[in-house]
């Protein structure tokens, strides 16, 4: 009995003393209040000492995520921002090549329609011009019509060829193509009636015909006569045309003086080369205007009507020799050029 109540003494002891061991080790946290008389004092066992640990212990790593956090937060809208800023200004740049791009197209624009005026008046021009010499040289209207649109024809080699390149062609390339083939046109038949006029003014300037005098009649005829110095029947290879001393001597087609001088029985002569064979005898001048070289146009002034020579009186000899033979002048007197 009596070692009982020992034992539970004993217990009871070693209860006690640990139970002050953990109050001993137990934290305290005193709590004092504003006027610091009244505190309050309370005590964490182990437990509550570890979770305060912890908590004490996260914080740090808590608010420094946290921080991060908005700081990640913060860079990625300053990013945004930038990203929408610079958004703003390409569309600005857009804007601004638009409108540049949008007055370069109405300044060019502006500089066809200049353009496409311009060549419909020179059009117009050229039309008045071609009919006007359509009719001054009496030309074959159904041969150079300024009026019409020149007649095409052919096959289409680009759809022949496997289609057209570069797509369909605008209404204005089409009217700039439509004036540029009429122009071509205009200036193709102007050449050639360019041509026609020249070969014929060529043609009227080198061929002989017409009178070698300006005032004055035919006093002799080609072939055979009465000579009037011996009264005997001789060979007259011109014919004479009679008029007043000093009067024109013309010549009566263009070309080259071969001479100019005087020779025996033609007094003072003047010889021209026209080509093609025929050459002109002016003879009996009283004065030669033109000398040996000189180029002369038909009907130009090359002598003065004299009585040089083997003559009775003023007028003039008149030859015509074709290929080095003597011809009848008449034939050429009387001659017209178309």
């Amino acid at each position: 009995m009596a070692n009982t109540l020992g034992k539970n003494n004993t217990s009871s002891n070693e209860n006690e003393n640990h139970n002050k061991k953990q109050k001993t080790r137990a934290m305290k946290i005193i709590f004092i209040g504003n006027n610091q008389e009244s505190s309050r004092t309370v005590s964490l066992n182990s437990w509550a000492k570890v979770v305060l640990s912890l908590c004490f212990l996260a914080l740090p790593t808590g608010a420094g995520f946290l921080i991060g956090k908005l700081v990640s937060d913060r860079n990625t809208d300053l990013q945004l921002v930038q990203a929408v800023e610079a958004m703003h200004e390409e569309l600005q740049q857009q804007r601004d090549t638009l409108d540049s791009e949008r007055t370069e197209a109405r300044r060019r624009l502006a500089a066809l329609t200049s353009k496409l005026a311009e060549m419909q008046a020179r059009l117009v021009r050229i039309d008045a011009l071609g009919d006007r010499l359509t009719d001054v040289a009496s030309l074959d209207q159904g041969e150079f019509d300024f009026s019409r649109v020149p007649a095409l024809g052919g096959p289409d080699e680009a759809i022949l060829g496997g289609g057209l390149e570069g797509g369909e062609p605008s209404d204005l390339d089409k009217l700039f193509a439509q004036l540029e083939r009429q122009l071509d046109d205009r200036e193709l038949q102007l050449r050639m009636m360019e041509s026609m006029l020249v070969d014929r003014e060529i043609t009227q300037q080198t061929t002989v015909t017409g009178r070698p005098i300006t005032k004055g009649w035919m006093s002799s005829k080609y072939g055979w006569r009465t000579d009037p110095f011996h009264g005997k029947r001789a060979w007259h290879n011109g014919v004479d045309f009679a008029g007043k001393e000093g009067g024109d001597v013309v010549a009566t087609a263009a070309g080259v003086v071969i001479w100019s001088g005087e020779r025996q029985g033609y007094g003072k002569l003047i010889e021209i080369e026209h080509g093609d064979g025929f050459v002109t005898r002016y003879g009996h001048n009283k004065e030669n205007l033109v000398k040996a070289g000189d180029v002369v146009k038909k009907g130009q002034l090359i002598a003065l009507m004299g009585s040089t020579g083997r003559s009775t009186g003023p007028h003039v000899h008149f030859e015509v020799f074709k290929n080095g033979r003597p011809v009848d002048p008449a034939t050429y007197i009387k001659k017209t050029v178309l």
